[in-house]
């Protein structure tokens, strides 16, 4: 059929991993019909699994390899002695036309560095950055970069917003996203230099939707902009700082509804509300970071998720694939290379 997509798993990747993995693309065959696997690891460990879930190994390919990439470890050691890895190995199958995508739960580093090594970044694009949705008020938000990158130029981040623009547009359905550059206030000058070429940059470029200029932290879960555009540095801390903030909301939670009868009892006339709520802010819906920039379809799940978790980044490359991200940011950047000289200028740093 036409509509097959092929998705490369790192078998061995993450906390929990081969069991989580598996049941994960477990759940991810039932949403997804048209799927197919190719996993690489240890053929000990992953065919009893696979035994236990007939459909999916029906669907399965298994790759043996001994190699993993340890939690840990650096990512240039893994670039050097990780080539029969079942990370690099999966990452290796989307370069060579075998799968359509990748994922893993592994080691970020590693798999960043072997994905830029391997798949290279798309004409135009200098660095590749991590993104993933943040829930808001609106709805969700696309951030980006979330740590690939500690330290970004104005190109860089220009280069963000270009890739955060296609893919909202691309995956959401977005016909005019907003785009904002994380700031510590929104006056035009306020933030430092590579900030405001970057604005300077973005006004002139004229990309689909509005430039929104600065936005601020707490702008992110009011759903200021489809896109909020920052350096991996800050990205990742405020990935981490709403990581957080969201276990600690549910832990008083559950510490204000146990401590007295009369708590218990609201949380009884409150439990379908809770249900909800607790279903919004859980982290596994959101899980499944993209790398944008990357010739070729990158995702990283969370190394300590679970099944459905893991299910759910399956699903960020599935539709990744179906919606032709790849194609169409490629696309973007050409036509972005066609305007005004500002823009031309700093694309070429």
């Amino acid at each position: 059929m036409s509509d097959r997509v092929t998705i490369a798993l790192d078998a061995m990747g993450g906390d929990n991993a081969p069991n989580m993995v598996i049941r994960g693309a477990s759940i991810a065959r039932q949403r997804h019909p048209n799927v197919e696997f190719l996993m690489f690891g240890r053929e000990a460990q992953l065919l009893p699994l696979l035994e236990r879930w007939k459909k999916l190994k029906a669907v399965t390919t298994v790759v043996h390899t001994d190699d993993v990439v340890a939690g840990n470890e650096k990512p240039s050691i893994a670039l050097r002695s990780g080539r029969q890895s079942s990370m690099r190995l999966a990452i290796n199958a989307v370069h060579e036309g075998k799968a359509d995508g990748v994922v893993s739960a592994g080691n970020t580093g590693a798999l960043m560095a072997m994905a830029k090594f391997v798949l290279k970044t798309l004409p135009g694009v200098d660095r590749p950055a991590i993104a993933a949705f943040f829930p808001t008020l609106r709805g969700e938000t696309l951030m980006l970069d979330l740590g690939a990158n500690v330290m970004c130029d104005a190109r860089n981040l220009v280069d963000f917003a270009v890739m955060g623009n296609a893919f909202v547009r691309s995956v959401l359905g977005l016909t005019h996203p907003t785009v904002g550059l994380l700031n510590v206030g929104s006056e035009e000058i306020k933030g430092h230099e590579a900030l405001h070429e970057a604005r300077l940059v973005l006004k002139e470029a004229n990309l689909p939707g509005e430039f929104v200029g600065f936005v601020e932290g707490d702008d992110i879960a009011k759903g200021t902009a489809d896109v909020v555009v920052t350096d991996g540095f800050t990205g990742n801390i405020a990935l981490k700082t709403a990581e957080g903030t969201a276990m600690l909301i549910n832990e008083y939670m559950r510490r204000t509804f146990k401590s007295s009868l009369l708590a218990g009892f609201g949380y009884l006339l409150a439990r379908s509300a809770m249900r909800k709520l607790r279903k919004r802010l859980d982290p596994r819906r959101y899980n499944g970071a993209i790398f944008l920039g990357l010739n070729g379809i990158t995702v990283k799940s969370h190394g300590g998720t679970d099944a459905l978790g893991f299910a759910n980044a399956i699903g960020v490359a599935i539709d990744m694939k179906k919606h032709g991200i790849i194609e169409k940011t490629r696309a973007d950047f050409a036509a972005l290379m066609q305007r005004p000289p500002i823009f031309r200028q700093a694309a070429a740093g």
